[in-house]
């Protein structure tokens, strides 16, 4: 299979998975940059799937669905008045281009957020970001710690497929909470010039993550360290929801 990203809005990313001239498409925030990448590509689009309900994931779907009117689309309940005709659940399987589509439960962003997960591809929406996480609206922090954490149990070779390019920005923050972590500030000196180029960021390997990604290393005794006089965070998934809350101040 074909990985492709469709630029959108600011610094969105659509994705779409490519497979003998048909293709799934994640998130479609915008339908006018995926019908331009379908078009040019000359692809007959198989399913949509969707992350979570929020605008800039799901505004296209309504366009694509007049122009595609057998396609289906899955997501969790609460995509459903966005266009979503198949829900699905935590344990799911999709079966799409011939493939295998896990369905997991990452509560936190929002209470019903899905990822799905076909080897090696990761699309995690607003979940997981490099070297980030999302913001959380509607779920908790502990949630949200055991969403991350459960994606990072899976093989160092998948494909991170978030849905934002926040990848140096993340990276800035984590340089400025940990600057002697060698392994973040060496990402960070390289997303820096990648970006200067106009290039993207993603998607990247969890094996990555893994290693600069602060908010996948709250059981690090040297992080845990910076936070030993605030008495609230002892457990990993306070040191989780501490750095969640700096990083919306940042």
């Amino acid at each position: 299979m074909n990985l492709i990203s469709v630029p959108a809005f600011t610094d969105n990313y659509i994705w779409l998975l490519e497979h003998e001239n048909q293709c799934v498409i994640v998130d479609p925030g915008d339908a006018s940059p995926v019908l331009s990448a379908i078009e040019k590509r000359q692809l007959n689009p198989a399913a949509i799937l969707l992350t979570h309900h929020h605008n800039d994931h799901t505004g296209g779907v309504t366009a694509l669905k007049e122009r595609f009117a057998s396609i289906p689309v899955y997501g969790p309940e609460e995509t459903r008045q966005k266009g979503a005709t198949q829900i699905v659940h935590e344990g799911g399987v999709i079966l799409l281009l011939g493939s295998e589509f896990s369905v997991f439960s990452v509560p936190g962003h929002t209470a019903g957020h899905l990822a799905y997960y076909s080897a090696p591809y990761l699309f995690c929406g607003d979940t997981l970001f490099s070297a980030g996480c999302g913001r959380i609206f509607e779920g908790t922090p502990e949630q949200m710690w055991g969403s991350v954490s459960r994606l990072a149990q899976l093989p160092d070779e998948t494909l991170v497929c978030c849905a934002h390019e926040y990848t140096q920005s993340n990276l800035e923050f984590a340089h400025h909470i940990w600057p002697e972590e060698t392994d973040i500030r060496d990402y960070l000196l390289k997303i820096r010039q990648l970006r200067e180029k106009g290039s993207p960021s993603l998607p990247s390997r969890l094996g990555v993550e893994r290693r600069i990604n602060i908010f996948l290393r709250c059981n690090d005794i040297d992080l845990k360290r910076k936070f030993s006089n605030n008495m609230d965070t002892n457990t990993d998934w306070q040191i989780f929801a501490h750095l969640r809350t700096m990083k919306n101040q940042f």
